[in-house]
């Protein structure tokens, strides 16, 4: 039996007052962001990455425009040593871009960590301890006093390496368990830290407010954050930085709203990789403020290449419906949503709007190189005839009659719900021509000719009927209506013609070619319609062969 009495403790909320983050509605800016996947990230992995894994994802940070990356532990592993020396010693760290390493408040630790930093051209030395009630008195069994002399101790060793060694270097301070510690507490022990560090126009350094563990719910995170912003000293020499995890499947949330609540900066991971459940996934982050029209200044336009190699590096899998990046996060199975999105592409189109606003889409696909066809309408059991009728339009340029598409949507539906399956786009396509266009059939036509008699059109039709040829004239209105009234005296087939179609569409692996499509639907006696479609250069032509596709299907 489960027992939720012994849990609700544990996280400590500001003090009452600090909740002016609630009165914003959007985040104004992008923050700095900070990868932590090299560090964060990899050791959450069952397998960590290798060193050639670890240097093809360096560059894809790269490709997508960190300036802030943390590439590890340099002084605890010895994988992280020699990635973070192959980075210097082979000049692979831009100007532009800093490097973070991460370091205990403990001395040997911090002197092994600027050993390993000789000759970077700029580094973070982010040190931290544990701060929280839980550590405090289960781990350390150290007073309050104690710990914040760690915490100074540090402060006080990486001032003095620094001067020490040669190189550029910030400094970044983390209490860690910061949700578990009382935000009072907290704020004395950075205060203290910042004493030490002294920040000034020269000297900026960071203060990271750890959601170690998720612990409560966001709005509490945020007044956390307005708390401590509100309350730092030398706040404008201070970039106040969060590192949230997502414990309670609120990662995203806890920091959209400290930014609301005064945080300048977020460090994070791509997909959210990391231990547990993860840290906060920055593509979601920064996809979200991308769809408000700010501009995150993260380049994530080239989506499934990102995907690809997270996935090769890491051996993790994005979840197909991870916000974005998912492969099925625009996809539209549903009949109605289908036909709701694509009416919303035809109106955008029609209107040439500039802003996004189609149903069930968020944002633009093609933004980060998905596609219509392939990412948004999907064809299974469940679709209909309005996504069907958009992918052979927008894909191979054929504009089925409304009751055509109908009609074919559950030709798809029908294989699909047999087979178990989603039916690809090329798939429909080859269902469309096969129970649509002319195949081996019972009727077929030689050879025909057409003239002009009495205000109307004869034609001589060489008929072939199950292999056998024979001749048949006959007059009508105009040249369809003549073939159609030839095929009916012919055969003794009676039906009334109830729909005619055409257009241009660009012939197949040719853009140069404009062909002649035509649809057209028949109606027997009995009021059960056919359908049949044809393509040729000759408007004329493609019609009689529309007409000849829908006859045979009456002639089965």
């Amino acid at each position: 039996m489960m027992d939720s009495k012994k849990y609700g403790v544990g996280y400590f909320p500001a003090p009452k007052g600090y909740n002016k983050w609630a009165e914003k509605d959007h985040i104004e800016k992008p923050p700095i962001w900070c990868s932590v996947d090299m560090r964060d990230g990899n050791q959450s992995l069952v397998i960590p990455m290798s060193l050639d894994e670890k240097l093809e994802f360096y560059k894809l940070l790269l490709e997508v425009g960190f300036k802030e990356i943390e590439v590890g532990f340099p002084a605890s592993s010895e994988t992280e040593y020699e990635f973070l020396r192959t980075l210097i010693d082979k000049n692979m760290i831009p100007q532009d871009v800093t490097i973070q390493v991460l370091t205990q408040s403990r001395e040997h630790i911090i002197r092994k960590t600027f050993e390993a930093c000789k000759g970077v051209p700029n580094a973070i030395i982010h040190f931290y301890n544990s701060t929280s009630v839980a550590q405090r008195e289960q781990v350390f069994k150290k007073s309050k006093e104690e710990i914040k002399n760690l915490a100074i101790e540090g402060a006080s060793l990486v001032k003095k390496y620094a001067k020490e060694y040669e190189g550029n270097f910030r400094f970044e301070y983390s209490p860690e368990s910061f949700t578990g510690t009382e935000p009072e507490y907290a704020l004395e022990v950075c205060n203290a830290v910042l004493d030490v560090l002294e920040p000034s126009a020269d000297n900026n350094v960071i203060i990271n407010l750890p959601v170690t563990v998720e612990m409560s719910m966001p709005h509490v995170y945020a007044s956390q954050v307005e708390y401590m912003s509100e309350n730092l000293k030398y706040r404008e020499h201070v970039t106040l930085s969060v590192h949230p995890h997502n414990d309670r499947g609120t990662g995203v949330a806890d920091t959209e709203l400290a930014l609301l609540a005064g945080a300048d900066r977020v460090e994070g991971t791509l997909f959210g990789n990391g231990e547990r459940t993860g840290n906060v996934d920055i593509v979601t982050l920064a996809m979200n403020m991308y769809s408000h029209g700010i501009n995150p200044g993260l380049d994530f336009s080239n989506m499934p290449h990102l995907v690809d190699v997270y996935e090769k590096c890491t051996r993790m899998q994005v979840y197909e419906r991870s916000p974005y990046a998912g492969a099925l996060v625009f996809a539209a199975f549903s009949g109605s949503h289908q036909d709701a999105i694509a009416k919303g592409m035809k109106y955008r189109e029609e209107n040439s709007l500039g802003n996004w606003n189609v149903p069930y889409i968020p944002i633009d696909p093609r933004d980060i190189s998905r596609t219509y066809d392939a990412d948004v309408i999907r064809v299974n059991s469940q679709s209909g005839k309005g996504g069907i009728g958009y992918i052979l339009e927008h894909t191979y340029g054929y504009s089925l009659p409304s009751k055509m598409r109908e009609d074919l949507s559950y030709l798809c539906k029908g294989i699909s719900d047999k087979e178990h399956r989603e039916l690809k786009v090329e798939e429909i396509l080859e269902i469309f021509k096969n129970n649509y266009f002319v195949h081996a059939p019972k009727l077929g036509i030689a050879d025909m000719h057409f003239y002009r008699k009495d205000g109307g059109v004869e034609t001589e039709i060489e008929f072939m009927l199950n292999g056998k040829k024979a001749n048949a004239r006959a007059m009508g209105n105009g040249s369809l209506d003549a073939v159609s009234s030839a095929i009916k005296e012919f055969t003794g087939i009676d039906y009334t013609l109830k729909k005619y179609s055409e257009h241009s569409v660009q012939e197949e692996g040719d853009g140069s070619k404009s062909m002649a499509v035509a649809y057209i639907g028949i109606m027997d006696k009995e009021g059960k319609m056919y359908w049949g479609a044809g393509t040729n250069t000759d408007i004329i032509h493609a019609g009689v062969h529309a007409l000849l596709a829908a006859v045979n299907k009456m002639l089965d």
